[in-house]
């Protein structure tokens, strides 16, 4: 793998691109410092509308060409928002590199927002709203994000509610978009085999556009205090999160809070949340443990679903596995095993070429650079039990943990 390409426009727009070998698609996408998180209660579920309707028109393209630009070429066209950032992506054969990387940047900087596309859209919208409250394990999730951020923005739905979703005219996208996107806050990231010289010459081709600011101030994170919530909703398994605000991502304990959580309750089969529920007790189908780190907070959780009589007992069982943690330092075996197990999947993820090129554009937006993997297991490695055993001491804290409870009615 070659050294990775940074450079930036005189707009402020940046470009990392990693050259790779063996391949013969090209994996990119635009990443903005804009999320649900920038918006207030009149305008809650307007970055999400705005990256749907990013791809309904620009000045040169109508909706159903900006859809066969790239479905036409076997390529993939999508975005996703979430509470900090909107990202356009594209894979495609390396070939038609021009072409996504044109597509990407009209429909980032040229949406114009037809009437009649608003009202369409609208629609599908709500209609994924009502298809979203109908699974139980995603509006889990929202839910609880709203008890650990209570009123803030960080705590409201990405889609929105209908009430504003459905009052959303052509003028508050465009004034939406003037007031929070900024092009020194913008990140186009590449991965493919091609020469980055090729790759910077159409960057800066296409995202040459005008210099903007961003005008409107984000509201910093609230006061946290712990709450204990139930829901009653038509469901047949009870559910249950537990969790508190955790570390930023510029936090020296990201890392090894991380691989705490990993051991507690990451993908492998053998977490600990997972050993204990699932393979002795037989409680749960699934139970996972997360933690996401955003600018200036972050959220720890544990989410599961069991049958009612047993959601008690469940959770008795979290909580001791929590206690573990603070209560005894982990031995040098247990230690070693945790790093070895974290660092393998983060090496096989990199394997990955789409999920790398996701990983350049968040950490060139987060943090202004892009980590090596040595010098990430250089962090992990350096992790000490003591080190683990205080960051539990205050992030299992049980005064400190809030619990919503979602129960079959």
């Amino acid at each position: 793998m070659k050294e990775l390409f940074q450079m930036s426009l005189s707009n402020g727009i940046r470009l990392v691109y990693q050259q790779v070998e063996n391949t013969k698609l090209v994996h990119c996408g635009v990443f903005l410092d804009v999320g649900s998180r920038d918006e207030n209660e009149a305008t809650q579920g307007i970055t999400h509308f705005w990256e749907h309707l990013a791809f309904k028109g620009t000045r040169k393209r109508k909706a159903y060409q900006i859809i066969n630009s790239i479905d036409s070429v076997g390529g993939e066209l999508n975005a996703y928002t979430d509470k900090e950032k909107v990202v356009f992506f594209a894979s495609v054969r390396d070939q038609y590199l021009e072409r996504s990387m044109d597509v990407l940047a009209d429909i980032t900087f040229h949406s114009v927002f037809p009437e009649q596309e608003i009202e369409k859209e609208r629609g599908v919208i709500l209609q994924e709203m009502a298809m979203y409250m109908d699974n139980p394990d995603d509006s889990l999730q929202d839910e609880f994000e709203s008890v650990i951020y209570n009123k803030h923005p960080m705590g409201m739905n990405i889609l929105g509610r209908p009430e504003t979703v459905s009052s959303f005219k052509r003028r508050d996208f465009k004034t939406f978009f003037k007031q929070r996107v900024d092009t020194r806050k913008i990140v186009f990231s590449c991965i493919g085999s091609l020469p980055h010289i090729q790759v910077e010459k159409l960057f800066r081709t296409y995202f040459n556009v005008k210099p903007s600011k961003r005008t409107a101030k984000r509201k910093a994170s609230a006061q946290y205090k712990p709450q204990h919530k139930e829901l009653f909703r038509p469901v047949k398994q009870a559910k249950c999160a537990i969790g508190r605000p955790a570390y930023p991502i510029h936090h020296e304990y990201r890392i090894p809070f991380y691989l705490l959580v990993n051991m507690l309750g990451g993908p492998g089969m053998n977490s600990r949340l997972n050993m204990e529920l699932r393979e002795k007790h037989g409680y749960v189908y699934s139970i996972d443990a997360h933690y996401i780190p955003y600018t200036d907070t972050g959220m720890f959780a544990v989410f599961f679903g069991t049958k009612p009589s047993k959601l008690d007992r469940c959770i008795a069982l979290v909580q001791q596995e929590l206690e573990k943690f603070y209560d005894k330092p982990l031995n040098a075996q247990q230690l070693n095993s945790a790093k070895e197990q974290l660092k393998g999947q983060m090496a096989m993820a990199e394997e990955n070429n789409q999920a790398m090129m996701m990983m350049l554009g968040r950490s060139t937006l987060d943090l202004s650079r892009v980590p090596t993997l040595d010098e990430v297991f250089e962090k992990i490695d350096s992790t000490t039990s003591k080190t683990l055993q205080r960051i539990a001491a205050t992030m299992f804290d049980p005064a400190g943990l809030s619990f919503l409870k979602m129960i079959p009615k």
